[in-house]
């Protein structure tokens, strides 16, 4: 299904609630970030696009790797809606390249916890439902719903007050989440709506669910965020983890804790952790393939792979060159290698493979990139718990 699957994401400048909020830091990264990233790994998605009338937002999602679309005035005043920045989309891609979708998935940036995964699985509920369109939600037993009514009085819209269900005993309902959305085209041609046809639900659950929508809800995610980056949180997780077959590692800042003891005679020495070499070792036992890729060129780097017996290429200045060509000789796909970095030159890397991992004093530009963070920061188990996670999956 992949080819031609697009994903468009319509991101105004103006916001009444929270002012320029598709660019207020989140967790690191600004908040649209979010959305481009998870689209970007989503294994059927193929094209990303953001609509937008900003400039600004324009130049950071055209930095994150998407495609930009910019939209006129008339359809970008707060009663706008999204269905006309996404047909404004398809017009003018349709106009322009004769490029048409087979599939539509619409994303709201005010969803940052959904994850890939997610999207994928959304779009194949659509296409094994034989569905003409789709939606994100949570599921949801009975709670009891109430209404102020004309003369100020509470009163149940979902049950009366003498026949109360329990919960086990009411049927299940949906509450869309406005996370995703994934429909064909003509769906929205013909309708000017995204929902209709045969529709079917992708259920998630309530932590994915949630939706920023005032300013003291960014404090909310920024924790939400960091928990689940630093546990392994969900199925889509561990199958990701248990794909594993090339676990990749920087030296200085993940093996050690990026310091240096240096002698009067100019000697250089490191701290590293024993816990890293005995998960290591029982991460070997599954077959799972380990390198060392530095751009360090001291010995001590080297020495400390012989004594792990574990695989070591250092004083590499074009990392993510070699990578790729390890990959191609092994016969490796991204979805298939995890790396761990901490610094600026561990990015490219970090981008190009599908598990992106960092200790938690990683600098800030690898904190927003990372899939998963240690708890520990580095040379203080950080592979030792990388290992931990790999090896849970193998259950």
């Amino acid at each position: 299904m992949k080819n031609g699957i697009l994903a468009i994401i319509p991101a105004r400048g103006g916001s009444k609630g929270i002012p320029h909020k598709n660019l207020r830091p989140l967790a690191g990264m600004p908040l649209i970030v979010h959305t481009i990233e998870q689209a970007r790994n989503a294994k059927q998605v193929n094209r990303v696009i953001v609509s937008t009338d900003d400039f600004e937002i324009a130049s950071v999602s055209k930095s994150f790797g998407a495609e930009v679309i910019m939209r006129p005035a008339e359809i970008s005043r707060d009663n706008s809606t999204s269905e006309a920045a996404i047909l404004h989309v398809l017009d003018k891609l349709k106009l322009g390249e004769a490029y048409e979708p087979k599939l539509v998935v619409f994303l709201q940036a005010t969803s940052p916890c959904r994850n890939p995964e997610g999207i994928d699985n959304a779009i194949l509920t659509l296409v094994d439902n034989n569905a003409d369109s789709c939606f994100s939600a949570a599921a949801e037993h009975f709670t009891g719903r109430w209404r102020i009514g004309p003369d100020a009085c509470a009163k149940p819209v979902n049950f009366a007050l003498d026949n109360r269900p329990m919960r086990q005993n009411y049927p299940i309902e949906y509450l869309e989440n406005g996370s995703i959305y994934v429909f064909k085209p003509w769906v929205l041609h013909k309708n000017k709506t995204r929902l209709a046809g045969k529709i079917a639900i992708y259920p998630m659950g309530w932590l994915e669910s949630l939706q920023i929508d005032l300013p003291e809800d960014i404090e909310l995610f920024e924790q939400v965020i960091h928990m689940r980056k630093s546990k392994i949180y969900s199925q889509a997780d561990r199958t990701a983890l248990s794909r594993i077959r090339l676990l990749v590692i920087d030296f200085d800042g993940v093996m050690t804790d990026n310091k240096t003891l240096v002698s009067q005679e100019g000697n250089e020495s490191v701290f590293c952790h024993r816990g890293d070499g005995l998960g290591l070792s029982h991460l070997k036992t599954t077959g799972i393939e380990i390198l060392v890729l530095s751009t360090e060129t001291n010995p001590v780097v080297s020495a400390r792979c012989r004594k792990l017996q574990i695989e070591c290429i250092q004083s590499c200045e074009n990392k993510l060159s070699v990578l790729k060509e390890i990959a191609a000789q092994r016969s490796l796909d991204q979805h298939e290698i995890a790396y761990i970095g901490n610094d600026i030159n561990d990015i490219e890397c970090m981008r190009w493979v599908k598990l992106p991992i960092a200790p938690s004093d990683a600098v800030t530009a690898i904190l927003e990139i990372a899939r998963f963070i240690t708890p520990q920061p580095g040379g203080s188990g950080v592979v030792q718990q990388v290992a931990n996670w790999i090896l849970s999956t193998q259950d």
